[in-house]
């Protein structure tokens, strides 16, 4: 998997909760948090609906978990602003206050 891209996503549950995730095939993370398979997350399996609402591609395995660890510790209001603006990765980097790569 050296050479994959890896993506940053946001999915929303039917409580209108988000959740950060990143992996190197979208589509087939979020079927897998869809049927809730064993690698899902926690907070996915007790959802009834999942919808993926943000995804950017950044390239690099290192930089999108240290993405995913600053959305996380975002509040709601901060990540609906990623959700609605749909950044790219510098222009999410950039509001992250984090330093591209």
């Amino acid at each position: 998997m050296k050479n994959s891209v890896w993506w940053v996503y946001l999915l929303r549950n039917e409580r209108n909760a988000l959740y950060a995730g990143i992996t190197t095939h979208v589509e087939r993370r979020v079927r897998e948090h869809r049927e809730k398979r064993s690698k899902c997350a926690r907070f996915t399996r007790s959802c009834r609906e999942i919808i993926l609402v943000y995804q950017c591609g950044v390239f690099d395995r290192r930089l999108a978990l240290k993405i995913e660890a600053r959305i996380k510790r975002l509040k709601k209001q901060q990540k609906e602003i990623i959700v609605a603006s749909g950044f790219n990765k510098l222009d999410l980097c950039d509001f992250l206050a984090m330093p591209e790569h």
